[in-house]
């Protein structure tokens, strides 16, 4: 069957994070895998999208806008009524409700509807109700884990039946880093949000880069942060501003040399779909140090080093154990690659478009 997918790829517009990384994911398995299938993509986006696809089979309109909701929801189903699409792939929770071809969405997290602390009214409340929506209108909804999948049957009341449980692929996953760095470097990837405790995490490095002039932390992320947290501020009052950088954006190559370097990757988030970073480090043979959450233990198993959320000493005690503990490094290593087996692009780009073809077809 040969179906003409339209997809929204603002998220690969400009700097792509989270999302953005996933979608691309995709994409690439799509454009090299299925040479001999005829499906045709159309991609829409804001602005261009710099990503080495056919044009024959991945077309990309831009279509002028903000990129925001009004973008999403009135202009794109304007500019996408003559493309003779068959169904539509929204990668990023919600997609747009005019549309009369069916629809396929990916809903990674619930955390607005989980915590809806840690968004504006305004933000929120479109969130909640655009990924409801979204949900309850699709065709089918896809997710990265069983965590997820449990929240949205009851946080969306979404029917369990048309939710696809598909774990994304980890970029570097076959290519593990061949050293084992020896200077005490500590590393975060991700957009930074109140839930990821960016800041209890340079609290807590404080003591050991006191003691050991060679530790450093580097934090690689967006503040998004509500209510905005100061992260200079928290750097400073800590007197170890010598020993942690804060990079708002590093392209794919600084991060592969960050990852490199790093001899233990920290990741303090009490909420998440999955939390695809600290696989990414696993994959790079960095041990991950975690709160102890039910979707950190989904996705790293016994590969990582878990620490209650009761109190900076006991981070501390964590990433000292990561960075010093060469049995605790040993074990970890040892239950990697069992892991990461569960995340392999290739099979989630054909299970993706399994689900895609179904939707087209019913």
């Amino acid at each position: 069957m040969t179906i003409r997918i339209g997809i929204d790829a603002r998220e690969l517009a400009g700097r792509a994070t989270g999302v953005g990384r996933y979608l691309g994911g995709l994409l690439g398995e799509w454009a090299a895998a299925l040479r001999e299938h005829a499906h045709e993509f159309v991609l829409y986006a804001h602005a261009p999208v710099e990503l080495p696809l056919d044009a024959r089979r991945f077309t990309t309109r831009v279509v002028g806008g903000s990129g925001g909701t009004w973008w999403e929801q009135i202009t794109v189903p304007r500019a996408s009524a003559g493309d003779r699409l068959d169904v539509w792939f929204a990668p990023a929770y919600e997609a747009p409700l005019r549309l009369t071809i069916p629809t396929v969405v990916a809903i990674h997290d619930l955390s607005f509807a989980a915590h809806p602390e840690w968004f504006s009214v305004r933000e929120g409340a479109r969130r909640r109700w655009l990924a409801r929506q979204s949900a309850h209108k699709a065709a089918a909804v896809i997710t990265i884990s069983e965590f997820s999948r449990g929240e949205l049957i009851d946080r969306l009341d979404v029917p369990s039946d048309r939710i696809h449980v598909i774990p994304p692929g980890i970029a570097t996953a076959q290519s593990p880093s061949p050293r084992v760095p020896q200077l005490p470097r500590v590393l975060f990837v991700g957009s930074i949000f109140n839930r990821r405790h960016v800041v209890d995490l340079i609290r807590a490095f404080a003591p050991i880069a006191r003691a050991r002039p060679d530790a450093s932390l580097d934090i690689v992320g967006d503040n998004r942060s509500h209510p905005p947290e100061d992260l200079h501020a928290a750097i400073d009052r800590e007197g170890v501003r010598d020993q942690i950088r804060w990079h708002e954006y590093v392209p794919d190559g600084e991060l592969r040399k960050l990852y490199a370097g790093a001899r233990v990757f920290a990741f303090l988030s009490e909420y998440e779909g999955l939390g695809l970073t600290p696989l990414e480090a696993l994959a790079a043979g960095v041990p991950p140090v975690l709160l102890d959450t039910p979707v950190a233990r989904e996705s790293c198993g016994d590969a990582a080093i878990y620490v209650a959320a009761n109190g900076i000493d006991a981070i501390t005690a964590g990433l000292e154990t990561a960075l010093f503990d060469d049995s605790v490094r040993s074990r970890v290593a040892a239950a990697a690659p069992a892991q990461l087996a569960k995340y392999n692009w290739p099979r989630a780009a054909a299970d993706t478009l399994r689900v895609i073809e179904k939707a087209a077809s019913g």
